[in-house]
């Protein structure tokens, strides 16, 4: 989920504490555990700084070692370990049970999303991600901001967060249901599906879907529960060429692939270089595709730059590739 979320939703935590008694006691330990539930509903998402290095760092790790189960029990761990000293009074035990449910909270909500995490890493670094729930969901921010209105204006806390989630479940109960229509209509019209992803919008009744089929890739929506394809691409399976070689070597374009599971690929020579470009199908978008993967490579198979990311312009990426972006 996208920050803002993560905060409403720490919030909301820390005031469900109150019906614990540990922390009802003792306003000095409520507030206590109302920062280790904001803070711990913050930690996981501390791998964001790696886009200030570069995309290619950020794709292949973002949501990763962050949102294992090791760093779950690690963040569980530290921040009560920080707070701590300064209540000193306050129930450790306690402290570290709703801090931990905060981080849970935090890499069990990602998982519902399109972009996924590893979750169960280090069992598997295998990508966890449902597509139910947008990065941004309207519904499940403002019925945050609602209840938190309502505590404070004199609402029980307890009783006004536990009508929150057992809202929210339902919704994600009914968004479940709404995929698997989705997913029944596609079975129905495509033969030899081998994989299906649907990813959510901001719209309610809105869906993107990327469908991989034996020998070729459908995209399209689901729009007020009818399936529309936009786009099929024949699948063509990545040659193994010299120059494919050396393309997949490259730190932007390996990246793009260990994230990306549906893509098609270009390749094209030019005067002085080839180009190898990767397109994400699963995020189309007024009928352009901006999640992308480039290469260039001269005539002498040396590297020239590279560069992966979202772009919404063929101008702004050849801009990025002449500054030399890698």
């Amino acid at each position: 989920m996208d920050t803002g979320t993560h905060v409403v939703m720490g919030i909301s935590l820390g005031g469900l504490a109150l019906l614990d008694p540990a922390v009802s006691a003792d306003p000095h330990m409520a507030h206590a555990v109302m920062i280790a539930t904001i803070a711990g509903s913050q930690a996981p998402d501390i791998d964001t700084v790696l886009k200030l290095k570069n995309n290619a760092v950020y794709i292949r790790n973002h949501r990763g070692f962050t949102h294992s189960i090791p760093a779950v029990l690690f963040w569980s761990l530290l921040i009560p370990a920080v707070i701590f000293p300064f209540v000193p009074g306050a129930n450790l035990l306690h402290l570290w049970l709703w801090t931990l449910l905060a981080v849970v909270l935090h890499v069990f909500v990602d998982i519902f999303n399109a972009y996924g995490t590893q979750a169960i890493r280090p069992f598997s670094k295998k990508w966890v991600a449902l597509g139910i729930i947008n990065t941004f969901d309207p519904f499940i921010f403002f019925t945050h901001l609602v209840a938190i209105v309502v505590w404070a204006i004199g609402g029980h806390p307890g009783y006004t967060f536990i009508t929150l989630y057992a809202v929210i479940f339902c919704y994600y109960v009914v968004r479940v249901i709404m995929q698997l229509q989705i997913k029944r209509q596609l079975r129905a019209r495509f033969d030899e599906i081998e994989e299906i992803i649907i990813s959510p919008t901001m719209k309610f009744r809105q869906w993107r879907i990327a469908v991989k089929c034996k020998s070729s890739f459908h995209v399209g929506r689901s729009m007020n529960g009818e399936v529309v394809i936009l786009d099929t691409f024949n699948r063509v399976p990545v040659p193994d060429t010299e120059i494919m070689k050396i393309a997949k070597q490259d730190e932007n374009i390996s990246a793009f692939l260990s994230f990306s599971p549906v893509y098609r690929w270009e390749v094209d020579k030019f005067k002085d270089h080839y180009e190898v470009r990767f397109i994400d199908l699963r995020y189309r978008s007024k009928g352009h595709y901006p999640f992308v993967a480039i290469c260039h490579i001269d005539m002498d198979h040396q590297i020239k730059n590279s560069y992966t990311g979202w772009i919404f312009s063929e101008e702004k990426l050849q801009k990025k590739l002449r500054l030399g972006s890698v």
